[in-house]
């Protein structure tokens, strides 16, 4: 069965016991952390392990799970001393991850060296991964690389996880950026869903040519029923993880965006 989940993004500006009270208030089971970004819900790489360890308690204690940390990290950076510290990062995740009891790590193919072909980009990215799948393996996580930025269509990302090959490394499919790319669910899901093992949902609508994300589950174009029914049917029983991006200090309602997706998810259940 799929819980529900929300990323701080949508509630950069709560406290962590703000977090734990509007999870419980809207039916949240599962929270992951923006890191790298100062949401005021504090959990960082830089965390002691005392604090790390109230925080694990904290959510033990409430029934709720810290499910995935979501990092900056891109592991097809072109520059090769920009990418090592992209590793060294994913590095300390893997230990914070561990430490709080969290099984997933997002991380981003990234901007890739548009310069050379698929082929070769897939293989340095794939390298990447091998530095680390081994460490993140021994901590009981697992590495997940989303279809994001020049990384939205499937096949790409399929290629990394063929050729990396370990149960440690798998992949994040968000709905939206498959979608943007012209796939239909059941062409993504064929390439990708049995490696799935954790997924984004925001919904949008195109202003201006541009992508806009909707306060509300069900107010856009973006189709979260197929693909959600889909990977269930194959026994997804991971997180459906809202992504609604609001910054620090900005004008927004956290609680009518976890409540209005909360009534979309429940909607397709």
């Amino acid at each position: 069965m799929t819980n529900l989940a929300t990323m701080t993004s949508v509630c950069p500006d709560w406290t962590l016991d703000e977090v734990v009270a509007g999870m419980q208030r809207h039916g949240y089971k599962g929270l992951e952390p923006r890191v790298e970004w100062g949401h005021a819900s504090g959990i960082e790489k830089d965390l002691t392990a005392a604090a790390r360890a109230e925080v694990r308690s904290r959510f033990g204690d409430a029934g709720l799970s810290i499910c995935c940390l979501a990092t900056g990290v891109r592991m097809a950076t072109p520059d090769a001393a920009e990418r090592a510290g992209h590793i060294e990062d994913l590095r300390r995740y893997i230990e914070l991850a561990a430490d709080l009891g969290c099984g997933l790590i997002r991380t981003f193919g990234g901007q890739r060296d548009a310069s050379a072909p698929w082929a070769m980009v897939v293989d340095y990215t794939a390298d990447g991964y091998r530095e680390v799948v081994g460490e993140a393996q021994a901590a009981g996580v697992t590495v997940l690389m989303e279809t994001h930025d020049d990384w939205c269509c499937s096949s790409p990302v399929r290629a990394v996880m063929d050729a990396v090959k370990d149960p440690n490394l798998r992949v994040l499919w968000d709905f939206m950026h498959t979608q943007r790319m012209m796939e239909r669910p059941q062409d993504s899901f064929q390439v990708l869903g049995h490696l799935t093992r954790h997924v984004h949902a925001h919904d949008g609508n195109y202003v201006d040519g541009s992508m806009q994300t909707s306060a509300t589950l069900g107010d856009g174009i973006i189709d979260h029923a197929a693909p959600l029914q889909l990977l269930e049917s194959d026994g997804f029983d991971g997180y459906f993880s809202v992504e609604v991006i609001h910054k620090p200090g900005s004008d927004h309602d956290a609680d009518a965006v976890l409540a209005g997706y909360a009534e979309g998810f429940h909607k397709l259940h």
